[in-house]
């Protein structure tokens, strides 16, 4: 039994890991009715099934262009391994019984919740500290991973858990951001970050994921976080800034202004040159390699600006060391140290 010590369980989205799971994908996405609501309860899953039908091809075609999958899986796992390692560095572990493990639950793609609670609970392990991947808490995100989680865990009583649901404005995860920025400003040739240095025609556009503004009507600290995280690593750096919104879908109205409009607006301004920082996402996907590096890249060409986008957090050390010092203050707050 593993009840002493206690493990990690990363909640992240998932995606396809191949074009055939594109549909499917889809449809577990538009299932949920924490995100979207399709008509009737009793009409979602069809509903969700019509639209992910109809999506499936253009979609796939975006995957296409990214390799044909999504990395999300792979980049999630290799940072649970690091994460791994640098916790049971830290415990100084002697023995596998006491070893920290790390954990990966996928909200619509696998390894899905409740096939990595089966696996959690068969080992034996009582006390999981939880983890969101999303740094900003929106019940469209991390509620929503949390929600199917503790529908889960009522099957496994004697699993406890000690959740941490938002870590915006952590210090190794403002710093990862802003060593990200400074090394993707030298892209411009600029030798570092401050006010001489900066050419005036340059600027530093945070893209959040888009969200229904009615979330943020109903009291969804989302925006809020946001704006925190730009404004710590604002007075760690001396840029000029502005936050849009990107991957909108659907008919209903969706936080503005958006990626794509604030593009032209930056170039009626006289904006040459962007850097682009993908601010709600910590590893690479299809907002990132598709949307971000392909669509809005060619745009900003056609209105005569030079995009160039941040580096993903992915496996970056200040990252996996932000992860390794929250999920130690939460075994602390938990008083599950050992």
């Amino acid at each position: 039994m593993h009840c002493g010590a206690a493990s990690v369980l990363l909640l992240n989205l998932g995606g396809p890991d191949s074009l055939s799971a594109v549909r499917p994908f889809l449809y577990n996405l538009f299932s949920d009715r924490e995100i979207i609501r399709l008509g009737p309860a009793f009409l979602q899953k069809p509903l969700a099934y019509l639209i992910s039908s109809l999506r499936a091809g253009k979609t796939c075609d975006a995957y296409a262009r990214i390799g044909g999958k999504s990395p999300i899986n792979e980049i999630t796992f290799t940072q649970a391994k690091a994460l791994e390692q640098q916790l049971n560095q830290e415990s100084g572990a002697k023995s596998r019984n006491s070893e920290a493990k790390v954990f990966v639950g996928m909200r619509y793609w696998s390894p899905r919740t409740e096939d990595v609670v089966r696996d959690i609970h068969q080992q034996g392990i009582e006390r999981l500290i939880v983890l969101s991947l999303y740094p900003h808490y929106s019940v469209a995100t991390t509620g929503s991973s949390f929600s199917e989680l503790r529908r889960v865990l009522a099957s496994y009583p004697d699993i406890k858990i000690h959740a941490i649901e938002s870590w915006y404005d952590h210090p190794l995860y403002i710093d990862a951001l802003v060593e990200k920025i400074e090394k993707g400003v030298r892209a411009f040739d600029v030798p570092r970050v401050t006010p001489s240095s900066l050419p005036a025609d340059m600027h530093v556009l945070f893209s959040a994921h888009s969200l229904p503004v009615k979330f943020i009507r109903e009291g969804d600290p989302y925006v809020d976080h946001i704006r925190a995280t730009i404004r710590a690593v604002a007075e760690k750096t001396a840029i000029s800034w502005s936050l849009s919104y990107q991957s909108k879908s659907g008919p209903v109205a969706w936080l503005e202004p958006s990626t794509e409009t604030m593009l032209e607006e930056l170039a009626a301004k006289g904006v040459k040159n962007l850097l682009v920082v993908p601010i709600s996402f910590v590893s690479d996907h299809i907002e990132t390699l598709y949307e971000i590096d392909m669509l809005y890249k060619d745009r900003a060409a056609e209105l005569g600006i030079r995009l160039e986008r941040i580096e993903s957090l992915n496996g970056s050390p200040l990252f996996i060391a932000a992860l390794k010092d929250l999920i130690l203050k939460g075994m602390k707050e938990a008083g599950w140290e050992e």
